[in-house]
């Protein structure tokens, strides 16, 4: 068995242990020619250390690991064909700018000509023309950032990995970085593999998003299917800010299928069960804040129900506001210009056709 035609990197069965501690179980990822994935999941899930796999870094225990076609499971990193970006600039800090990202093209025994047009590449590329005789220390971390892009980006490579590039810098030079990364690969069109514990970056840069959970690919699509239709809870709970609201209840089947909990029905004859079989008993129902109408536009909603304002929380571009569906919190989102007190009675709505059900027990979507 070898990689598909026109895919770039294809993990086969690939499992780590550590000792009798198993970390990754039996992963299967195909990265089409030119796609941006992004593995996406919270601390200790294990994507970095799939990343570090894929580089080369860490031995793996079973399966195997195509680039380009060719197996590389047991090939050293610098025979991989990738580029490699990491959380820390790893910078050479008594070298130039034009110095670090020439190192590893000196130490190959790239001509020196190839050498300075792959420099002129990257850093016009980049936009750091002007660094190239600075040292780290006088560099900016957004900077630093970059010139780390740049070593990865003149060795001339058809895939590149980033190991959460962007944490160790503030919420500004995130966004700017991004909005760059992003054009980077729509010029270059290279294979790009990016971890991340933050939905924003995988959500905003990713052709398809991994999300990962104990070593194990929960789900892997594009990023609006993954937001919409959650394929479990976790999952649905990843992904959104502010959060998905989760009321537990019941789910009645039957010609009108309903969702009940503490004195409240939601009808469910829009909501798109995933396959034939709708099971009843204990369920959870989800529901982003920014499906929930308010006011007057709650009234054409095929749900609708009456409360009290419990918190309100201003956010800027929008508000926040708390309320209680039978005995459970749920969160709504209103226009900034809307003032609303403690207390205040309102009407709130959904379609539950934008809803999710999930299974109590196991946590799979109904």
């Amino acid at each position: 068995m070898t990689a598909a035609n026109g895919t770039s990197v294809s993990i086969q069965d690939l499992s780590l242990n550590f000792g009798a501690i198993s970390v990754l179980q039996t992963l299967n990822l195909d990265v089409a020619e030119g796609e941006f994935i992004v593995l996406l999941g919270p601390s200790g899930c294990g994507k970095s250390t799939l990343l570090n796999c894929i580089a080369g870094l860490l031995d793996i225990s079973e399966g195997r690991i195509f680039i380009k076609g060719k197996n590389v499971t047991w090939e050293e990193p610098k025979d991989r064909g990738i580029g490699m970006v990491f959380q820390s600039y790893a910078l050479y800090p008594q070298m130039t700018v034009e110095k670090n990202l020439s190192f590893g093209l000196r130490v190959a025994g790239i001509p020196k000509d190839d050498i300075a047009k792959r420099i002129a590449r990257a850093a016009e590329i980049l936009q750091i023309e002007p660094l190239l005789q600075r040292k780290p220390a006088a560099l900016s971390g957004g900077q630093r950032q970059r010139v780390a892009i740049g070593r990865a980006l003149v060795r001339d490579v058809d895939v590149f990995l980033f190991d959460e590039p962007l944490s160790n810098l503030d919420a500004k030079l995130r966004a700017e970085l991004r909005v760059e990364i992003k054009l980077l690969h729509r010029n270059l069109q290279n294979t790009m593999i990016y971890v991340t514990h933050d939905q924003i970056e995988a959500m905003t840069l990713a052709d398809r998003i991994a999300v990962m959970k104990g070593g194990v690919i929960q789900q892997l699509d594009a990023p609006q299917t993954i937001y919409n239709r959650p394929v479990n809870r976790f999952v649905a709970g990843f992904l959104g800010s502010p959060a998905m609201n989760f009321i537990d209840g019941e789910l009645q089947a039957g010609a009108g299928p309903m969702f009940k909990t503490d004195g409240v029905a939601v009808p469910l004859d829009r909501y798109a069960f995933d396959g034939t079989d709708r099971p009843t008993g204990a369920c959870v129902l989800g529901i982003r804040p920014e499906h929930i109408a308010f006011g007057e536009a709650a009234r054409s909603m095929p749900f609708a129900a009456d409360g009290a304002v419990e918190i309100v929380e201003p956010m800027g571009s929008d508000t926040l506001v708390w309320t209680k569906l039978g005995g459970h919190n749920l969160s709504f989102r209103v226009e900034a210009e809307r003032t609303l007190h403690n207390g205040d009675p309102i009407r709130i709505g959904f379609d539950p056709a934008r809803a999710s059900l999930f299974d109590a027990a196991t946590g799979n979507r109904i």
